[in-house]
């Protein structure tokens, strides 16, 4: 058995986590290097197309099963109760007022796509199998942290009028459909359209995560220079906390339905992960009012880089 540090050290050293360490360090020695707006959303689209439909075609081939059911279950009363705790966290470590503190709140019961798509390569660079199922998992946490924090906003008297159309736009979410419909494209055609297009999503998909990655460092890196005014030692504290604390609470749940050790290293992940797509642009039609400069510098340029450099190999380790 590893130990942790010999597991972080192994984890760490591999190619997608040091290119997203690259873009940091360029970030903060304010270097010009950046990744063209078009190939970024290409490559965005191009991960939640291959992870969907692996998920889907890995479905097919072990079919459905009560497990599936039950992680799904977890995974949704999971995203449904982190953000009270991360609402509770915040009202301890920080001075933030109720509606900045549920908008936060809200981001830490959702996932992070990108975090759980550098967890399966992780997960494939070590050879350790895991549910194709997880996919399903994942889509399923989009939605319940953001009803969460409408809930905290509006028992706190904070204003989170919802506009007209908002549940449309949110269930209608580009990731969200993506993600979802190749997964559903991938569980329908199973081994057989795995074979038509692994060539597209197999092989190049390690090297267009490594890019992915190298753009998420730099963008991480500019959003803390940019807002480091807003954030307080308290947010930090948080921002490393928050994640520990919803990967212990996935293991429990994980260890509860029996999850094998790759499959619970993902439901750890997803629950320590925080959104920053999906309900970033929730808030901002939901809770106009915060201040979005914390909410996603704080997912964004201090819990994604803690999950990616020290929270995976630690996931790991707990999970194995």
């Amino acid at each position: 058995m590893p130990t942790a540090l010999e597991t972080l050290a192994s984890s760490l050293l591999v190619p997608t986590i040091l290119f997203f360490a690259l873009g940091l360090i360029a970030a903060f020695a304010r270097s010009d290097l950046s990744i063209p707006e078009g190939a970024a959303k290409f490559m965005s689209l191009y991960l939640l197309l291959a992870i969907g439909f692996k998920g889907g075609a890995s479905l097919a081939e072990h079919g459905l099963s009560p497990d599936l059911f039950a992680t799904i279950l977890a995974g949704v009363a999971l995203s449904f109760l982190l953000p009270f705790i991360a609402f509770t966290l915040l009202k301890v470590l920080t001075r933030l007022d109720p509606l900045n503190a549920a908008a936060v709140a809200g981001h830490y019961g959702s996932i992070s796509i990108v975090t759980f798509v550098t967890a399966t390569s992780l997960l494939e660079l070590t050879g350790v199998v895991y549910d194709g199922y997880m996919v399903a998992v994942a889509a399923a946490m989009e939605v319940p942290a953001i009803l969460s924090a409408l809930w905290l906003a509006h028992s706190t008297g904070s204003n989170g009028e919802r506009p007209e159309g908002f549940w449309r736009e949110l269930l209608a979410n580009g990731s969200v459909v993506l993600l979802l419909g190749a997964f559903a494209i991938g569980a329908i055609t199973g081994g057989k359209g795995m074979e038509l297009i692994a060539p597209f999503i197999v092989t190049p998909f390690t090297g267009i995560l490594c890019l992915f990655l190298l753009d998420m460092g730099l963008s991480a890196g500019r959003s803390l220079i940019k807002n480091r005014e807003m954030l307080s030692p308290g947010l930090f504290v948080f921002g490393a906390a928050m994640p520990v604390i919803g990967a212990l609470l996935a293991y429990g749940a994980g260890w509860a339905v029996g999850l094998g050790s790759g499959s619970l290293f993902l439901l750890m992940v997803l629950a320590a992960s925080a959104s920053y797509i999906a309900v970033p642009a929730a808030m901002k039609i939901a809770l106009p009012k915060a201040e979005s400069g914390i909410y996603l510098t704080l997912s964004l340029g201090v819990t994604f880089p803690f999950n990616i450099t020290v929270g995976l190999p630690l996931y790991y380790w707990l999970a194995s």
